[in-house]
């Protein structure tokens, strides 16, 4: 211990002795010295604060006179030479901060914060012809906000009252990988209930905007995701006035993301609020026709198809959200969204019909789609299936629903879509699913179909194919299973 005492005395009496000279290439190494002791666990937990008061002093200096040369740039190497010195200062004040409560509270309360703050807006709005020499300490000062943040919320308060929201966003629109992805974690740290409300002001959205833009653009940056999942999808005020300020791009993007939290296995009870669920379905339910232009050829523009991707993302949340979520159950009584789905599977089934295009039943399997309809990339692969899906999960165990559809002339129309599709895999299976769920415990749905059949209008022989049959047993209609080899 004592050999490590007198260490630290003696790199403290030379970060105190940088602050009486004029800054030269030795100051560098002194630094440097400075972080790789404080590499050692032993050493951290003894460095005393006289030597933490003394590097602070440094960084102050080097800010103002960073500040100075930026105004009078003749020479070009005293500024480079400051540049890395920073750098240096900012990998000193991470590797102190690492695993150390005592020193993050140290550094806090010295006023690290602020000056590093101030030196990463300088850097920020610093123009060099070599833009490495800005990222070195640009991307050291990030690190140490995150090691300074992680564990300990009066720093994490610290950070967010001085950086949010405008030097978050400049920091994450940087042009340089790292620093996005350091500020990012930075970000992820800092975030809590309280300041995601904060940023689900509409005067703050633009970061969460960037967050979500990042989450397209750049999906290897982990942090961005974890964001998003962990934070921004547990608001709804948040995923409401993000959406409604997103391009359709964007939308896809947080609707993939919201798709992927809800098929987490390990997630029991999912935290994406059923407020998002109702916004979601309204959303569905106010542009599903954009989907009926890619029928007809309309979608001329990116923009219109983009708005057609929405919809279908937007069909298979729902899908989801009412497959195994109980607390999303609440979309069974939203108003009309039973009826819009039905109506719009009439309107595709009608149209493709009509004619030979994008919604027509095809029994094409080869890998090229020919003139039997969309390729496997289309965006309407498994369109009308999920729609079949979505109207057999919301009159599961719902009497009112069940009774909607059969007034709505559903129930003939799912039955129309027994049949093997190529365009909609596993369509028959999900009709099978849909009419199970309309049968299920109302005797007026079971009377429909045995009237269908008495009278001819109903087609079994689909049914019976993939191995059902519709019985009647004690006056009631039950879809069992068969051998098809019998």
């Amino acid at each position: 211990m004592a050999a490590s005492t007198n260490i630290t005395l003696d790199i403290s009496a030379c970060i105190a002795g940088v602050l009486k000279e004029k800054h030269c290439p030795e100051h560098l190494q002194v630094l440097r010295n400075f972080t790789a002791a404080l590499r050692d666990k032993e050493y951290r937990d003894a460095v005393e604060e006289k030597a933490f008061f003394s590097l602070m002093k440094v960084l102050s200096r080097l800010c103002g006179e960073l500040q100075a040369a930026s105004r009078d740039s003749e020479d070009l190497q005293s500024f480079a030479l400051q540049l890395q010195l920073t750098a240096e200062c900012f990998r000193a004040q991470r590797n102190a901060c690492v695993q150390s409560a005592r020193n993050q509270s140290l550094l806090r309360e010295l006023g690290f914060i602020d000056v590093s703050l101030k030196l990463l807006s300088f850097l920020l709005n610093t123009d060099l012809e070599n833009r490495d020499d800005l990222f070195e300490p640009l991307r050291c000062g990030i690190q140490f906000l995150g090691n300074l943040a992680v564990g300990n919320q009066r720093c994490k308060d610290d950070i967010w009252r001085l950086s949010f929201p405008n030097l978050l966003l400049q920091l994450l629109c940087v042009d340089d990988e790292k620093a996005v992805n350091y500020t990012s974690m930075v970000l992820h740290t800092c975030l809590d209930e309280e300041k995601v409300e904060e940023l689900s002001e509409l005067h703050n959205m633009q970061l969460a905007l960037r967050v979500m833009e990042l989450c397209r653009t750049q999906p290897d940056l982990d942090w961005t995701v974890l964001i998003a999942t962990q934070h921004f999808l547990k608001s709804s005020a948040l995923v409401q006035n993000m959406y409604s300020g997103m391009s359709h791009h964007e939308r896809v993007t947080l609707l993939e993301l919201l798709l992927a939290q809800l098929r987490e296995e390990d997630v029991e009870e999912c935290d994406i609020p059923p407020s998002v669920a109702h916004f979601l379905a309204s959303s569905f339910q106010k542009g599903c026709g954009a989907v009926l232009t890619l029928a007809t050829g309309s979608a001329s523009s990116d923009e219109v198809l983009q708005e057609a991707l929405t919809v279908i993302s937007l069909l298979d949340v729902l899908c989801e959200m009412t497959s195994d979520h109980k607390q999303f159950m609440v979309l069974q009584d939203h108003p009309d969204l039973l009826v819009t789905t039905v109506e719009l599977l009439k309107q595709v089934h009608a149209i493709g019909k009509a004619s030979r295009n994008i919604f027509s039943v095809a029994q094409n399997f080869s890998s090229s789609s020919g003139d039997e309809g969309p390729s496997s990339h289309s965006p309407v692969i498994s369109f009308k299936a999920h729609l079949i899906r979505l109207i057999g999960n919301l009159c599961y165990n719902n009497t009112n629903n069940q009774t909607k559809v059969r007034e709505l002339e559903g129930i003939p129309l799912i039955l129309d879509h027994c049949n093997i599709d190529s365009n909609n895999p596993f369509i028959s299976q999900w009709a099978i699913f849909a009419i199970r769920n309309l049968l299920e415990h109302n005797t007026q749905n079971q009377e429909l179909i045995a009237a269908l059949e008495s009278h001819g209008t109903a087609d079994y022989s689909a049914l019976r194919e993939l191995g059902f049959l519709v019985e009647e047993r004690d006056g009631s209609l039950l879809l069992k299973g068969v051998r098809k080899d019998l």
